[in-house]
């Protein structure tokens, strides 16, 4: 997964049409000068395999036809260097909806956003969108078009927006916070967990950290709905500053025996699952972004980078930037 797929497939996706019956799906990629390759590459890859695994299946139900765009069109560069070919926002085949739409990371963010085309575009474009996510400095992006709100997933976004980050108001499950998780949500959503897990298991390296089991375990069969939805709660809002109160209400219950429940059904307190979800949340962007080790903490609601420097040798025996390095090392080998 070193790269985009090349440009004779996304050619072909377009041109030769799909099986009677099968849905034509828009995905739409939007990237600039400097972006980060990788995830955006893997987020392409994954619809990719996905018209793949339907194509090997009887009745075709829906094929992806991916779009790499950008404010300018034409060759852009990668951060590593890497040349793509891009289409102009704004212009034919972006014309119309998109199933999801996909904002690129990367050092180059910056200097989009003193651009302005690609924000433009953005608000133009929210509203014929089903779904939205940014990929780590991509946020910025929707920041400045006035889309981060929703883009959180908050229940509050602008009237003209409908970005499904917002997991209540969706059918994309809960974990579709990381875009390749988001991009295995939608093709799941679509054709079905066996393909959507065939495709994820050539990504898990990219996807697992330290605390993804624990995190997960919301999930389980022993878990009530009341504190499944408490859970789920919290990790949509880890970034917050929250009060036990707060939670409690979300699952109808006493703050005493709402601690009481969660203890004994999830194996930790709020406050430690709270912790846990912060940290994981660190762990990818860490992953994710060249963002300071401080801007991680504070955007995962820990206090500062010095607090979260602890928090990691206490619980990985490993600094933030150790660990960030070790990711990538694994990254760069899939």
């Amino acid at each position: 997964m070193a790269g985009f797929p090349d440009h004779e497939w996304r050619h072909a996706a377009r041109s030769q049409g799909s099986p009677a019956g099968c849905a034509v799906k828009r995905i739409g990629i939007a990237l600039f000068n400097g972006f980060s390759l990788p995830d955006a590459a893997a987020v392409a890859e994954i619809f990719h395999s996905a018209n793949t695994q339907a194509d090997t299946n009887r009745g075709c139900v829906v094929r992806y036809d991916v779009c790499l765009l950008s404010a300018s069109g034409g060759r852009i560069s990668s951060s590593s260097s890497a040349l793509l070919w891009t289409e102009t926002i704004g212009t034919g085949h972006d014309s119309g909806k998109f199933h999801a739409l996909f904002i690129a990371g990367g050092a180059g963010v910056n200097t989009a956003l003193r651009d302005g085309r690609l924000v433009d575009w953005l608000r133009h474009i929210a509203p014929y969108t089903k779904a939205i996510f940014p990929i780590a400095e991509g946020r910025l992006l929707l920041d400045a078009a006035e889309l981060e709100s929703a883009a959180a997933g908050a229940l509050h976004g602008g009237p003209h927006t409908q970005v499904l980050r917002d997991v209540l108001k969706s059918r994309l499950p809960p974990e579709a916070t990381h875009p390749l998780r988001a991009a295995l949500a939608v093709v799941e959503n679509d054709l079905g967990a066996g393909i959507a897990h065939k495709i994820a298991s050539g990504i898990e390296p990219l996807l697992e950290t330290p605390f993804a089991a624990l995190v997960s375990k919301n999930a389980s069969v022993g878990v009530s709905e009341k504190i499944r939805s408490s859970a789920l709660w919290l990790e949509m809002n880890g970034e917050r500053a929250i009060k036990i109160d707060d939670v409690a209400k979300i699952a109808a219950m006493s703050s005493r025996n709402f601690l009481r429940r969660f203890k004994i059904e999830m194996g930790v307190t709020p406050s430690d699952y709270l912790l846990f979800v912060r940290l994981d949340m660190c762990c990818r962007l860490l992953a994710e972004s060249d963002l300071p080790v401080d801007k991680v903490a504070r955007r995962c609601g820990i206090s500062s980078g010095g607090r979260l420097s602890k928090l990691f040798r206490r619980y990985l025996g490993t600094t933030p930037t150790e660990y960030r390095l070790i990711k990538r090392r694994l990254t760069a080998s899939v």
